[in-house]
């Protein structure tokens, strides 16, 4: 069951009642005339860092942008308190809208929780996975690592997240209600990501039964996630294949937006589209981008 709540620019927001009970709040960019759509999952920065990436893709294809329950204000409820929750729930949420061939997004948290959608993907719903400066696994190298964020200023994060300068917000000119969200939004994504926060020390091993392509595309200067992790993040799926996007950091699709839409273009082009099992959504992509 869907429900209209608010038009905001190019995108219409819903509230989508999935058949556990859960509610998610869920922005929608484009028209669904096929059956097929883009996914795309924020971190824990919240769903505006990927509102520029899913109104450029929704001149060509419908995209689909929720919000994680509990960040922006949403409900989480009881017991919902993990990234495999939400995994499972984005699962329902494309039941519910009966998409298949959707290539999800996901940046940072977001591209963890696409990488556990793949493991357990058993409707053969997804069609193929983009990961942004994604987190979830233990680097082999210590110098890999990712670093703890729970224990960073807001500062000194944004520093770390952004190559230009321009693109850090400015905290000091928020209002109350402003950190208020921001601090809960920080709660909300320490709750899912658990104990060990950055990763779950086993999903590396597993990630070998994703059977869809996977392009992992890496702003070059994070200073949150190495390069050399992203290198190992797409190493460890059967067919993974990398992306580095220069002047970027922990939000490429924000700071280098045609870089990122180009580095898209080129994967549909050359390794899912010729595959044929999401045609649609990678003729659309592309098409974005040429």
């Amino acid at each position: 069951m869907t429900s209209p709540v608010s038009i905001s620019g190019t995108s219409t927001t819903r509230i989508v009642d999935l058949a556990g009970g859960l509610s998610l709040t869920v922005a929608e960019y484009g028209t669904n005339t096929d059956g097929s759509a883009v996914l795309l999952l924020h971190g824990g920065a919240g769903p505006r860092t990927m509102a520029g990436l899913a109104t450029a893709l929704s001149e060509h294809v419908y995209a689909i942008a929720p919000t994680h329950p509990g960040f922006d204000g949403t409900d989480r409820p009881d017991g919902f308190d993990t990234v495999a929750d939400i995994a499972v729930a984005y699962l329902d949420l494309l039941d519910a809208l009966d998409l298949t061939g959707v290539m999800v997004i996901g940046n940072s948290v977001g591209g963890w929780i696409a990488a556990e959608m793949a493991l357990r993907d058993t409707r053969g719903r997804i069609g193929a996975l983009t990961l942004i400066n994604a987190v979830g696994i233990h680097a082999h190298l210590k110098q890999n690592q990712v670093l703890d964020t729970r224990v960073m200023a807001p500062t000194e994060m944004t520093q770390l997240s952004f190559h230009n300068p321009a693109f850090r917000p400015d905290f000091s000119t928020f209002s109350d209600q402003q950190r208020a969200a921001a601090a809960a939004n920080q709660r909300a994504l320490a709750t899912y990501a658990g104990e060990a926060f950055t990763h779950d020390p086993k999903l590396r091993g597993r990630l070998h039964r994703v059977t869809v392509p996977v392009l992992v595309v890496w702003g070059e200067q994070d200073g949150i996630a190495p390069l050399g992790y992203g290198r190992g993040f797409a190493d460890s799926f059967p067919d993974g294949h990398f992306a580095p996007i220069a002047e970027a950091g922990h939000f490429p699709q924000v700071e280098q937006l045609g870089r990122t839409l180009g580095a898209i273009g080129d994967f549909v082009d050359t390794v899912v589209k010729p595959g044929g099992d999401v045609d649609a959504v990678a003729g659309a992509v592309a098409g974005s981008v040429g």
